[in-house]
């Protein structure tokens, strides 16, 4: 008799994943025969993000099912945002519980987290923060993430909600970050077929009381947006919103790609960026290019939403003399003679 067919499908999202990321590192290293762990060729080792809640323990779960049949070394890494009463004592549970799955190395890392952005983004700041350092420190290729598609649902009408664009209908990458570091293999599958996973195999899972807590944004959306929606509209709107995410996707990298290759062409020789060039551009291509100068200098992606990059439009569509622009991360943008200056204060 096989595994329930829940288990069963998140071992393959899994399986899947391990798959890329073995073929990807077997062409980057070939393996000199009887090669050594620890030098390049050797098996790689992939990192599950875990929070204890179920779809991250599930994930665990099966990347330690799945490692052990594949050329794969797997760890776990849990943070502690410090944000609630007894949270260090929960990441050493958590850690505890990956190591019993299989798991090693496994780590709880403490985080301290800012204000920058708003509570939720800056706690994702700190938190991937903490990720990337981990990867770094144990040599990882790459890290695995638990988000379903009923979080690409929410990440959706989030940035509809915001105003924020196609890149933010687009929603999260089933592969992202530098070096391709960061998967997510549960995309595909929603919460509840996880979460029926944890329970056919007697996970113990703990619920982040944030999660239901109306003081953030995406616990209501959660709890209160999507179920009136699916109300008025029948089911299938999370599946809808998910297929939205993908098509945006496509749009948004085409444009992207638009942008990298005009960039070169709206700056002078010694790279400030000319308005009367900018202004040639479209306006979907000239945002972008905007977007990609001020991260250069400094603004943190995850704070920067539409509204920062239209007033910096502004400088180069509506000027009128008007000052400096302030960006997150101590970033200004000013229009100095014909040019655009944009730089970290």
């Amino acid at each position: 008799m096989g595994p329930h067919p829940a288990v069963a499908a998140i071992r393959l999202a899994v399986r899947r994943v391990l798959h890329d990321v073995l073929t990807e590192h077997t062409t980057q290293h070939p393996t000199p025969e009887g090669g050594p762990d620890g030098r390049p060729g050797a098996h790689p080792l992939v990192l599950v993000a875990c929070s204890g809640g179920a779809d991250s323990m599930a994930l665990a779960s099966a990347l330690a099912f799945e490692a052990r049949k594949l050329d794969v070394r797997a760890g776990g890494i849990t943070v502690d945002h410090g944000l609630q009463t007894g949270s260090a004592q929960r990441a050493r549970e958590v850690a505890d519980r990956m190591t019993s799955l299989g798991l090693d190395p496994v780590e709880a890392v403490a985080v301290t987290v800012g204000r920058d952005g708003g509570p939720e983004a800056a706690a994702r700041d700190a938190r991937y923060a903490a990720l990337d350092a981990a990867a770094e420190r144990h040599g990882a290729t790459a890290i695995l993430l638990g988000h379903t598609r009923d979080d690409q649902a929410e990440t959706v009408l989030l940035g509809l909600a915001r105003g924020s664009g196609i890149r933010s209908l687009s929603g999260m990458a089933a592969v992202s970050g530098t070096a391709r570091r960061y998967r997510r293999p549960f995309l595909e599958l929603d919460r509840q077929t996880v979460r029926k996973a944890c329970i056919a195999q007697e996970l113990a899972v703990w619920d982040d009381p944030h999660n239901a807590d109306p003081a953030y944004t995406r616990s209501r959306l959660r709890h209160e947006g999507l179920p009136a929606l699916e109300k008025a509209l029948g089911k299938g709107v999370v599946e809808a919103l998910a297929r939205t995410a993908q098509l945006s996707r496509d749009d948004a990298d085409a444009l992207d790609s638009w942008a990298a290759d005009a960039e070169a062409s709206v700056r002078d020789d010694t790279g400030r960026l000319e308005c009367a060039k900018l202004f040639g551009l479209p306006p979907a291509v000239r945002r972008r290019v905007l977007r990609r100068a001020v991260i250069a200098e400094g603004a943190p992606a995850g704070s920067l939403f539409a509204r920062h990059i239209e007033e910096v439009d502004r400088l180069i569509t509506g000027w009128r003399g008007q000052g400096a622009i302030n960006l997150p991360g101590r970033v200004e943008a000013r229009r100095q003679g014909g040019r655009l200056v944009i730089r970290q204060g």
